[in-house]
């Protein structure tokens, strides 16, 4: 196939990605959402190859954008899946009953640092780093008590605790779900990122730790009770998982097979709550007959619950980078990065590249460049592109989602005071990387 990068289409293209992106990287200041602009020209540069292709004579356009929806639906699929089961959760109470717990223990505000930080790191395989991420900051700001010398530390070691944690794991972050999906690092093979993600974890939070005020917040004494099928809802989506992770392995079929599994258990137990399951808990609380016109579990209602901006803007984000991908551009910053820089400098490149540049796209086009590297480079690029994020509070969903959970005392700058810290961990994961890798 011969390349389209100096052609007119490939021109046009590439200033139609750039003007794009500067505008989901502004989307805080113009208050458009992100998916917006990029399903726009993700599907207009599509468009122009179209007619580029239908002037000369045709093209394989048509199977290329084939291979793609068949990518971007599996990705699709699976984060929705996760996303409803999160929206789930959070409906049956079971986070404000975590929130409740950490107040009643009354720990200190350093305690509560680290007890945020380790929950994030442990929940993040599981729940993905963004989930996880945007979960502690709100608990973390609701112990807070205002106190923004608190706030801040608390924010970025979240934030770096999610995106470490979300590197060992496929589930942990979109870029590992790909890589694993690709078939380039295996289930088992993620756990030589373990030793890397606490390092890069740690040598911040040590840090940030004594810059944190040794106060006490006020304790809370709420009581939250888990609603009816909390449990079950919890014991599903550990049970969706599983299933995921069996299908891939075992039964070579795409993971997200195996996440609408579980979405179909989780509708047939809305459907047992909303019928029945209720029932037991409306009676306990005094309402008889009368208890249709209380509010039921509706399983729809958590699907439309799902951020779909998000699920949109992998569609738009995923598609402009296959029509790059498609022109010829890929190829070329391939030849120019893997070919003559190597991969290991290549890859730690990546990393600190996916702190300016979201982590998807970019992960997407190097697993789109395909460069011939063994399994210690595919791992090293799945730890930078993972952890390079946390540099900045706009390199990855995590930090997308908290700076909307606080906007007064956390934002891009005061996250980038603490760089320099962040920046060491970065350093430590990617010597530990080399210590611990098979090469």
């Amino acid at each position: 196939m011969h390349s389209l990068t100096v052609t007119w289409v490939g021109y046009v293209s590439l200033i139609c990605f750039c003007m794009a992106y500067t505008l989901v990287i502004f989307e805080e200041q113009i208050h458009m959402r992100k998916s917006k602009p990029v399903i726009l020209i993700g599907c207009f540069m599509w468009g122009l190859i179209g007619i580029y292709e239908a002037q000369h004579g045709g093209g394989h356009a048509h199977d290329h954008v084939k291979e793609l929806i068949a990518e971007i639906g599996e990705l699709f699929f699976f984060l929705l899946v996760a996303m409803t089961y999160i929206s789930t959760l959070d409906e049956r109470n079971v986070f404000k009953a975590l929130r409740a717990w950490l107040l009643k223990k009354g720990l200190g505000f350093r305690k509560l640092f680290w007890a945020t930080g380790l929950i994030t790191f442990f929940l993040s395989p599981l729940a993905d780093n963004l989930t996880s991420a945007l979960l502690m900051a709100t608990v973390a700001l609701s112990v807070s008590g205002g106190n923004g010398k608190f706030i801040v530390p608390a924010f970025v070691n979240i934030i770096v605790a999610a995106n470490a944690g979300g590197a060992w794991s496929p589930f942990g972050d979109i870029t590992t779900l790909m890589v694993w999906t690709a078939g380039k690092v295996q289930t088992m093979e993620f756990s030589y990122l373990v030793l890397p993600s606490i390092v890069n974890w740690l040598i911040p939070a040590s840090i940030m730790y004594f810059f944190v005020p040794d106060e006490q917040p006020e304790g809370g004494d709420e009581d939250v009770e888990m609603k009816i099928g909390a449990k079950v809802v919890i014991f599903l989506g550990i049970f969706t998982i599983a299933t995921a992770v069996s299908f891939h392995q075992f039964l070579h079929l795409p993971p997200f097979m195996g996440m609408m599994f579980g979405l179909g258990l989780l509708m047939v137990e809305g459907f047992y709550l909303k019928r029945w399951g209720e029932l037991k808990h409306l009676k306990k609380l005094g309402f008889n007959e009368e208890r249709r016109k209380r509010p039921r579990f509706d399983i729809f209602a958590r699907v439309a619950g799902v951020e779909f901006d998000t699920l949109l803007f992998f569609f738009g984000v995923l598609s402009a980078v296959g029509a790059l991908q498609y022109i010829g551009y890929l190829a070329l910053v391939s030849e120019t990065m893997y070919g003559q820089l190597g991969p290991t400098f290549s890859n730690v490149l990546v990393g600190i590249l996916s702190a300016i540049v979201d982590n998807i796209p970019v992960m997407f086009a190097v697993l789109k460049m395909d460069p011939a590297m063994g399994l210690d480079q595919w791992l090293l690029i799945t730890l930078t592109a993972g952890v390079g994020g946390s540099l900045l509070s706009i390199g990855s969903a995590a930090g997308v989602a908290v700076m909307g959970v606080e906007r007064e005392n956390y934002n891009f700058m005061s996250h980038l005071k603490w760089a320099p810290v962040i920046a060491l961990g970065y350093i430590g994961s990617i010597f530990c990387w080399y210590l611990v890798t098979p090469h």
